[in-house]
C-alpha cells in the first residue's frame, strides 16, 4: 500500500503563489508521479491532470499551467512538490498526488489520471478574484 500525503492547500487571491507538497514513501523514487486536480461539482473521473514527472525526473504539464506551475521532487525522492505562481479562479480546485509505474509518464496527462493506483487524500486550492 503506498500512503502519499498531501499538503499546502491555501485560499488565495488572483495573482498570488502556493507550493503544495506530497510525501510519498523513498521506494516510488523511480516510478511516475503527478498532480491532478478535481474542481468543485466534478466528478473523479473528470480529474484534470496538471503535471508529472518520471523516474528520471522528465515532466509533462498541462497547457493551462505551463510557465505558472513546476513540479519537482526533493533529492531524497520523498516529497513531490507543485510550486503554483500566477494563480487564477480557474485553478480553484482539491489537488491529488498520485504515484505509478514509470511507464504511465508517457502517457497523456488525461489518460495518466485514469491509470494511477495510489492517490493521496487531497489539498484544497481556492482562488479568489
Amino acid at each position: 500500500q503506498v500512503q502519499l500525503v498531501e499538503s499546502g492547500g491555501d485560499s488565495v487571491q488572483a495573482g498570488g503563489s502556493l507550493r503544495l507538497s506530497c510525501k510519498v514513501p523513498a521506494f516510488t523514487a523511480t516510478w511516475c508521479m503527478g498532480w491532478f486536480r478535481q474542481a468543485p461539482g466534478k466528478q473523479r473521473e473528470e480529474r484534470e491532470g496538471v503535471a508529472s514527472i518520471d523516474g528520471g525526473d522528465g515532466t509533462t504539464y498541462a497547457d493551462s499551467v505551463k510557465g505558472r506551475f513546476t513540479i519537482s521532487r526533493n533529492n531524497a525522492k520523498t516529497t513531490l512538490d507543485l510550486q503554483m505562481n500566477n494563480l487564477q479562479p480557474e485553478d480553484s480546485a482539491m489537488y491529488y498526488c498520485a504515484a505509478g509505474p514509470d511507464f504511465l509518464c508517457g502517457l497523456p496527462l488525461a489518460e495518466q489520471s485514469r491509470r494511477f493506483g495510489a492517490w493521496g487524500q487531497g489539498t484544497l486550492v481556492t482562488v479568489s478574484s
